[in-house]
């Protein structure tokens, strides 16, 4: 409970890079292919947005990166030339909740002011118990949301500056669900921009080459692994 109070550092899930020899590509219409085929495959609940990063300080060269956020899932695409080739990158990483203090207050000042005005309503005696009885009503009703159907209060839950953090880290309930939606989004997103890098430098007779990748997906647990190959059969005598 108390971690959530903790700054902390989007943890980055999986990184790819590829380069393309004498390919020079287009960032812009790379990115609308991107978008395009997002929209085709109807990806729910999946922002796309453009952002700019400086490449060194604040006066530095920028780059434009089409950034896809999911809950807190953030999928950051860069297509860039490099001298007389290009590459192509996915960033993709988890933002971690964090609680402020500041949010925790404001929640605090609202309950006694609900404390105030059901005492002086209901009566001193009463008040209290009718305080308990909505807290409890309220986190029961927290911690079931999807459970009980109420996916737009979920959403609108998550979204809000004053109350969203508030909800993920204490109340939001970790399901197989979630966790399967999150591993779905970050193998679909990844793959689709592999298979744009590879179609558009494919057409113009470039073959794309995977740099390297890093992939501590969920930490240990989740880190893809090879499958086994099946041993040979022994020649029969």
């Amino acid at each position: 409970m108390f971690s959530s109070f903790k700054k902390r550092e989007a943890e980055v899930l999986n990184h790819w890079i590829a380069a393309a020899d004498g390919y020079q590509c287009q960032p812009t219409e790379f990115y609308q292919a991107i978008e395009h085929t997002i929209k085709e495959r109807c990806l729910p609940g999946l922002e796309m947005t453009r952002i700019e990063f400086s490449e060194g300080g604040a006066l530095s060269h920028k780059r434009t990166y089409l950034r896809m956020i999911r809950e807190r899932l953030v999928f950051d695409v860069c297509a860039a030339q490099f001298g007389n080739g290009s590459f192509f990158s996915c960033r993709m990483a988890q933002i971690p909740v964090v609680v402020h203090l500041s949010q925790l207050l404001i929640v605090i000042v609202g309950l006694l002011i609900v404390l105030y005005l059901s005492m002086r309503f209901v009566g001193v005696f009463l008040g209290p118990i009718v305080l308990m009885a909505l807290l409890l009503g309220a986190c029961y009703v927290l911690r079931n949301t999807v459970a009980m159907g109420l996916r737009d209060l979920d959403t609108a839950l998550i979204q809000s500056p004053l109350f969203g953090a508030i909800y993920e880290a204490w109340f939001r309930k970790e399901t197989y669900y979630r966790v399967d939606t999150r591993l779905i989004y970050l193998d679909t997103v990844s793959n689709i921009v592999k298979k744009l890098a590879e179609d558009v430098t494919g057409q113009k007779g470039v073959k794309l080459v995977r740099q390297y990748e890093l992939a501590p997906i969920l930490g240990e647990l989740y880190k893809p692994i090879r499958p086994q190959e099946s041993p040979a059969p022994l020649p029969q005598s």
